[in-house]
């Protein structure tokens, strides 16, 4: 690229229009090769970044964000044709989450 540019600051110090077409034209197919190499590179990593994650710790991350955010996935990934996932477990914490919310809200209440 950069004797590309030399050459483009040559040709436009002498305004020779068949100089600088020669240039554009080699500035054009270089920027074409870039273009390939760069389009190539990221397919190559893209591939590379999808294959060396296991699939168990991406189940289990689904499994976590499923829990997380208390969304049924199970409808979803059998409408895409995916293996279904264990469902998450249900745990008992609402009542101990209700019995605190509780606890702070009588401790905010004023003495009466």
């Amino acid at each position: 690229m950069t004797s590309v540019v030399k050459g483009m600051h040559k040709a436009m110090e002498t305004m020779n229009l068949e100089r600088i077409s020669l240039v554009m034209d080699k500035f054009e197919a270089q920027f074409s090769d870039l273009d390939v190499q760069t389009s190539y590179m990221e397919d190559a990593m893209g591939s590379t970044t999808a294959v060396s994650m296991p699939q168990d710790q991406v189940d289990s991350l689904m499994r976590q964000m499923v829990e997380e955010a208390n969304i049924e996935l199970q409808q979803d990934l059998a409408d895409k044709g995916v293996s279904s996932l264990a469902p998450p477990e249900r745990r008992a914490v609402i009542g101990v989450e209700d019995s605190t919310i509780a606890d702070r809200l009588r401790a905010l209440q004023p003495a009466t």
